[in-house]
């Protein structure tokens, strides 16, 4: 039996009125949710107030850091002082500013690197760094050993590198897995992806879903699917969502 992965909704929609419908649709049954670029953008700081006050939600704040250390370690302390549970920075970023967002998170909430993004594979990575080739893996691996160096909470890195880090690191990293589908469902802009049971499997912690639930018909219904999806490597039932 693996461990439980912790299902987090991607709430990757304009406005906070949309995001608060859809979260308190699933709040029945999910308690966590993602809080990207597009919404932060849009509503700010408030809509994870209002997911953390009016649904009792835990927060992902997706932002990816990337900059001096001085001035991500101060967008951690922020995210912190929002009480989002987790945040992102690049981990290509170096060492130094893994080290100070991780520093400034005092415990209080868990800091992933990012990775490789799930738009990549080999060919594209290799083309927008200019490289004759790249390994997607090896580079998710490079950049998982800053991670732990750092003493970062995790990474973020697709279902197909999730088992390689796995094997190294086991539990010195969290791994969240992005880029989750059901089934047949459509990858849309995602070049790696897998099912929950199959990020599961590989070691994930956290898979995030967002259009495969927030674009279904019956948002609850596929989230209900998702959680079918990733007890089926479990003796007890359904897994813990919080």
């Amino acid at each position: 039996m693996t461990g439980y992965a912790i299902p987090i909704v991607a709430l990757d929609v304009p406005t906070a009125g949309d995001a608060l419908a859809i979260a308190r649709q699933l709040r029945e049954d999910c308690h966590f949710f993602k809080v990207g670029s597009t919404l932060y953008t849009a509503a700010g700081p408030t809509i994870v107030r209002e997911l953390r006050e009016k649904l009792q939600a835990d927060v992902f704040l997706d932002l990816k850091f990337h900059d001096i250390p001085n001035t991500v370690a101060g967008a951690v302390k922020s995210a912190a002082t929002l009480g989002v549970r987790l945040v992102t920075v690049h981990a290509s970023g170096g060492r130094a500013m893994l080290e100070a967002a991780q520093e400034a998170s005092k415990g209080r909430l868990g800091v992933l690197g990012v990775t490789v993004l799930t738009s990549h594979d080999d060919a594209s990575l290799a083309a927008s760094w200019g490289r004759d080739h790249v390994d997607v893996e090896d580079e998710v691996l490079r950049l998982a050993a800053d991670a732990a160096a750092a003493g970062l909470h995790g990474i973020v890195c697709s279902g197909d590198e999730a088992a390689a880090v796995n094997r190294v690191y086991g539990d010195d990293l969290a791994l969240l897995v992005p880029g989750v589908r059901l089934e047949g469902g459509e990858a849309n802009d995602q070049r790696r992806v897998v099912t929950p049971h199959a990020a599961q499997r590989a070691g994930a912690r956290y898979v995030v879903l967002g259009r495969a639930v927030t674009a279904a018909a019956d948002p609850k219904l596929a989230f209900r699917k998702v959680l079918v999806d990733l007890a089926a490597d479990t003796v007890d039932g359904m897994p813990a969502l919080g």
